[in-house]
């Protein structure tokens, strides 16, 4: 199944869905459409020389690193 025949079948799921059972559902969808990931950008100095040590430590030895899609 596609994407887009996936979200017109929950569509009309939650169309037929009474008005108070959608409140049940509400935060768990909220949830879903949360982003995976932030971007922060008020980091401490703290955490930038943690950044900074593990780029340094990845540049000096890439293998010695787990690549992300083997951690998912």
């Amino acid at each position: 199944m596609n994407a887009t025949a996936l979200r017109k079948e929950i569509y009309e799921y939650i169309e037929t869905i009474p008005e108070y059972r959608l409140e049940i559902l509400k935060p768990l969808l909220a949830e879903f459409a949360k982003p995976l990931y932030t971007i922060e950008t008020d980091l401490t100095e703290e955490e930038i020389a943690i950044i900074d040590k593990g780029m340094a430590e990845y540049r000096a030895d890439p293998s010695s690193f787990i690549p992300l899609e083997n951690i998912k």
